[in-house]
């Protein structure tokens, strides 16, 4: 088993605008995600992508007239987000997203966290502690948007074999093993290699994060929340800062 950012160097980063369908495709399906938010610069201008990858919403979220600050863990990724973001106000960042403030210019008026990226942490204090960092430096009003998988409902038998992508040249499946907290997301990638295939398989936690937990979370902190369920096991929260500081 691998840590997540060693998972991400060394197996998904590679092909992970493979995955998610090519990078032309990605960034207009990441535009029109960031669209549907209704989200502009209102305040300071400061939005944070947490888990940026190769820039899916922050470029996005630059075009929409935001200083973005790009937060990823994966070499690999921002390189990509360096090349398709040149000549945008984008900081790229290559750290966890749990250091994110070391590197805020500003107070920020928008923090993302979309994709599956929030089950990457250790376990719910890891996700508690995030939160309220994020509401101890943002501006009052100020919203957080996040989104996850939700793995809290175990999945059995055949349901664990998740088909992601496949094409003429490769393949890949993931496969979940669950425990009490986390799941084991096994990838299984299949490349063809001349008249061959060469099948590669990597493993690395994500955590079992309950949205309820979450929402609960969010509220604590002084966040009024919005949550909508979205395909393939996806819950979003739209939350906002109503209360800055811990309101307990």
């Amino acid at each position: 088993m691998s840590s997540v950012r060693e998972h991400y160097d060394n197996h998904l980063g590679p092909v992970y605008a493979w995955m998610v369908g090519g990078e032309t495709s990605a960034l207009a399906r990441g535009d029109a995600e960031i669209g549907a938010l209704d989200v502009a610069p209102r305040g300071g201008g400061i939005a944070v992508d947490l888990g940026a990858g190769f820039g899916m919403h922050a470029i996005a979220l630059a075009e929409r007239g935001f200083d973005v600050v790009a937060v990823d863990a994966c070499s690999v990724l921002l390189d990509r987000l360096e090349r398709l973001g040149q000549g945008r106000r984008i900081r790229i960042v290559r750290d966890d997203m749990q250091s994110f403030v070391d590197h805020l210019p500003g107070a920020p008026e928008l923090v993302m966290c979309l994709g599956d990226t929030l089950t990457h942490l250790p376990d719910d204090s890891d996700v508690e502690a995030l939160i309220e960092e994020i509401a101890g430096v943002m501006e009052p009003g100020g919203r957080f948007i996040a989104t996850f998988r939700d793995y809290s409902q175990r999945l059995d038998g055949t349901r664990r074999f998740i088909p992601v992508r496949s094409d003429m040249d490769r393949n890949m499946t993931c496969f979940l093993e669950y425990s009490e907290s986390h799941v084991l997301v096994h990838d299984i990638l299949s490349e063809r290699r001349g008249a061959e295939w060469a099948t590669r398989v990597g493993a690395y936690r994500k955590l079992r994060l309950a949205p309820a937990r979450f929402r609960s979370m969010l509220i604590a902190r002084g966040f009024s929340v919005e949550q909508s369920s979205e395909p393939a096991g996806m819950v979003r929260f739209s939350s906002r800062l109503d209360h800055p500081g811990n309101p307990e």
